[in-house]
């Protein structure tokens, strides 16, 4: 949980920063300058274990799912979005992520929610109804852009949370340097090259932004599950709301502060979210962020470690104790 709340931190504080740039760098030159600084952010720890082909190979479709839908279309959509909402009601809307992502998670992937992560989903799409319409036509315009992007966020957080074959920095790195460098193209051939200050500044929104925050996110939400890790993650609009407010003078309105108090009863709701019941755990191989002392990772190592990461196998195992929709326990359930 706690990675996929700092992650939201660095996201929250990139939505507004990256909305002031939308008058030098817009559309697609943004998506893709964000993404390239997320590649270059993650390109020292993902060259430090390099993936076999074996591991590309099991994970290259869902990849490649995460590359154009997450890396690609989704930037894309929030670049033209940003250009017609103000810093703070875009960063509000991108509470949309949560909503696609758990009915993505439950409907497409099956993961189990339970009762408060429901109701607290529910909650903020209803603070997303109370901020979304509010304004003109253009912003109105601007919402249906962000929200577009907030569903193909979602399919991708999907994705990823189930693509344990290979490390985050790799995911990252793959969506950075492949969907990034092909927005960025595109955005040069149809308005050319962007000022050269607006330029590194996106590059370094992107870096924290994007590079740091989707690694750490994609390795939280391999913890929690998908859902609860957006529900966890849907406190960056609240953050990028509150840096808009103080830091970039936005003005701030009765709609945005009524889907503030709303959206925050809902995330409280994740908290405490686990269930207990007997299950049972097929033999697998994959690679993740691990400890010894969770009752699932038995393989030894010559020399005693804390939390780490290799490729690892597991053993046909059953018990009960209390768990989340995490990367070992994608079970099915009765109700």
């Amino acid at each position: 949980m706690l990675l996929c709340g700092l992650s939201a931190v660095l996201f929250g504080i990139s939505a507004p920063l990256a909305a002031r740039l939308t008058d030098d760098v817009s559309g697609f030159r943004l998506a893709g300058l964000l993404y390239l600084g997320a590649a270059l952010a993650v390109l020292p720890v993902a060259g430090r274990q390099r993936p076999n082909v074996d591991t590309l190979r099991r994970g290259a479709g869902r990849l490649g799912v995460a590359v154009v839908v997450g890396g690609a279309v989704g930037p894309a959509l929030l670049a033209f979005g940003l250009a017609h909402a103000s810093p703070a009601t875009s960063s509000l809307l991108l509470n949309l992520e949560l909503i696609f992502t758990t009915v993505v998670a439950a409907i497409v992937f099956r993961e189990h929610l339970g009762r408060r992560v429901v109701t607290g989903t529910a909650l903020v799409f209803a603070a997303s109804v109370v901020l979304g319409w509010e304004g003109t036509g253009d912003v109105r315009w601007g919402a249906v852009l962000i929200a577009g992007a907030c569903l193909c966020w979602a399919i991708d957080n999907c994705v990823t949370a189930a693509l344990d074959e290979l490390a985050p920095a790799h995911i990252t790195l793959t969506k950075g340097i492949i969907a990034g460098g092909a927005n960025l193209a595109i955005g040069l051939a149809v308005a050319g090259a962007p000022p050269l200050v607006p330029a590194l500044a996106a590059l370094g929104i992107g870096a924290f932004g994007y590079g740091i925050s989707i690694t750490w996110w994609v390795a939280g939400a391999r913890e929690l599950g998908a859902a609860r890790g957006q529900l966890v993650f849907a406190t960056a609009p609240f953050v990028g709301a509150l840096v808009a407010w103080t830091l970039l003078d936005d003005a701030v309105s009765g709609a945005q502060l009524l889907s503030v108090a709303i959206a925050l009863g809902g995330v409280a709701l994740v908290v405490d979210s686990g269930h207990v019941h007997e299950h049972q755990h097929a033999a697998l191989e994959h690679d993740h962020e691990h400890r010894h002392d969770d009752g699932h990772h038995t393989h030894t190592h010559d020399e005693p470690t804390g939390r780490h990461q290799h490729a690892h196998r597991h053993l046909e195992l059953a018990h009960a104790h209390p768990h989340v929709p995490d990367v070992h326990h994608r079970h099915g359930h009765d109700g």
